[in-house]
């Protein structure tokens, strides 16, 4: 009876250790990693039409259904008016399928620190600039088309964190108008301040957040970043019996656009 409970606890253990080992080696070799956070190196690719990293993203593309779903607001052709020099950039701008917008959060896995991000280039809005200030904009991110390279995340994220279903987009208005301190010029990178209405899962909240524009190749672009608390807008913890989240994430973006 003894080696029979011997065999029984050996084997356990050997599941346990196969178990761990073959954690271990999704964790290490099979995984893929997160893309890294939107940086200027995006926004200059971007703005110099050159692909962005979205690896991990699958069938975002904004098409004329997806946008119409999404929000009333215009889309500029991503080829309308590309390289066109603008002699000013007062007026008003489309956002173009080139920017890229998502989220950012920290995670533990079976102890593991690691990151999870998810990204979607399906978005609408305007952006519109009199001389040295930005005087409106107006965004909305079709929320069901975030991916990221989980679709257990994302299952996760369209269902029980964000509800798509009944808040299918996230919207973002500007409430004051952003002083450049100067007149956009090419090729110059501005650093900003924006303050704005920030709607998630149907909370609303203002926010403030630092961004650089860049005019270049007749095209406008905007990086940045809101640091959000889940609880502020209503979100469910994101966490389950595999992984562990923090309460709060990061949205970023790299938005490009082009003279509506």
């Amino acid at each position: 009876m003894k080696r029979h409970w011997k065999k029984i606890v050996a084997a356990a253990v050997l599941l346990v250790a196969l178990g761990v080992g073959g954690f271990l080696v999704w964790f290490y070799v099979i995984k893929d990693d997160p893309p890294p956070a939107l940086t200027t190196s995006d926004l200059d690719a971007a703005l110099n039409d050159t692909a962005v990293d979205t690896t991990i993203v699958a069938g975002t593309t904004p098409t004329s259904s997806t946008i119409g779903s999404a929000s009333s607001v215009p889309v500029a052709s991503s080829s309308s008016v590309a390289g066109a020099v603008t002699d000013t950039p007062s007026g008003t701008w489309a956002l173009t399928a080139d920017s890229t917008l998502g989220y950012r959060i920290q995670e533990v896995l079976s102890g593991l620190d690691t990151e999870a991000a998810g990204r979607t280039n399906d978005a609408t809005g305007t952006l519109t600039i009199d001389g040295t200030s930005a005087t409106a904009a107006e965004f909305a991110v079709n929320m069901a088309s975030i991916t990221s390279d989980s679709s257990r995340r994302d299952e996760q994220f369209r269902t029980r964190i964000m509800t798509v279903d009944q808040f299918p987009t996230s919207t973002f208005v500007l409430t004051s108008p952003i002083d450049f301190g100067e007149v956009p010029t090419e090729g110059t990178t501005i650093t900003a301040t924006a303050t704005g209405d920030l709607t998630l899962r149907g909370v609303t909240n203002p926010v403030t957040f630092e961004v650089q524009a860049k005019l270049e190749n007749g095209r406008l672009g905007v990086l940045g970043n809101i640091p959000i608390l889940f609880s502020d807008y209503e979100i469910p913890d994101p966490s389950n019996q595999i992984a562990t989240v923090k309460d709060n994430g990061l949205l970023e973006f790299v938005l490009v656009f082009e003279p509506a």
